[in-house]
C-alpha cells in the first residue's frame, strides 16, 4: 500500500448522533500518525480536538487542545473548524472511537466539509505510554 499524504493535516470530533453504521475500512486519508499530529499541534499549524468525555480528560489532555466531548458533538457542532485552511485533528482514547466520528461527520455532513479533518492514530493512550507532556483540562 502507498500512503499519501494530504497536506495540510485536519481532525474532527464525535458525537453519538452520528455514529449509525458507519465502521468500515480506514483509508491513510483519514487518519493522521501521533507523531505528526503533535508537530502539527504544538506548531500551532493544526487544531487538534480531544473528543473523550470529562472523566476521561481528568486523566490529563494535550496542553493546547480543545475539548468536546462525543456526547455533546451534536450541540456543539459549531465549534469544529470548517474552513478547509484548518486542518482538524480528532483524537480519543486508542483511534476507534475518532475514527467513526470522522466517517459520521463525513456521511452526514458531506465529505468536501470535512476533507480537512483527519483522526490521529494511537490517541492519547499512545500519548501516554510514549511519556509525552499531559496537563490538567482548564475548567470549564
Amino acid at each position: 500500500l502507498k500512503r499519501r499524504h494530504l497536506l495540510p493535516f485536519g481532525a474532527a470530533v464525535c458525537s453519538p448522533f452520528l455514529w449509525g453504521g458507519v465502521w468500515a475500512q480506514t483509508s491513510f486519508e483519514e487518519r493522521i500518525s501521533l507523531d505528526d499530529a503533535r508537530r502539527l499541534h504544538e506548531s500551532g499549524h493544526a487544531v487538534l480536538i480531544d473528543i473523550r468525555e470529562p472523566e476521561e480528560h481528568a486523566t490529563g489532555v494535550a496542553a493546547g487542545v480543545r475539548l468536546l466531548p462525543m456526547s455533546q458533538i451534536g450541540q456543539r457542532l459549531h465549534e469544529i473548524p470548517v474552513d478547509s485552511k484548518t486542518p482538524v485533528l480528532l483524537i480519543c482514547r486508542t483511534q476507534n472511537r475518532s475514527s467513526a466520528t470522522l466517517r459520521a461527520l463525513r456521511k452526514q455532513m458531506g465529505e468536501k466539509n470535512y476533507a480537512h479533518v483527519r483522526f490521529v492514530h494511537g490517541g492519547m493512550s499512545e500519548w501516554a505510554q510514549r511519556g509525552w507532556p499531559m496537563v490538567s483540562p482548564a475548567k470549564p
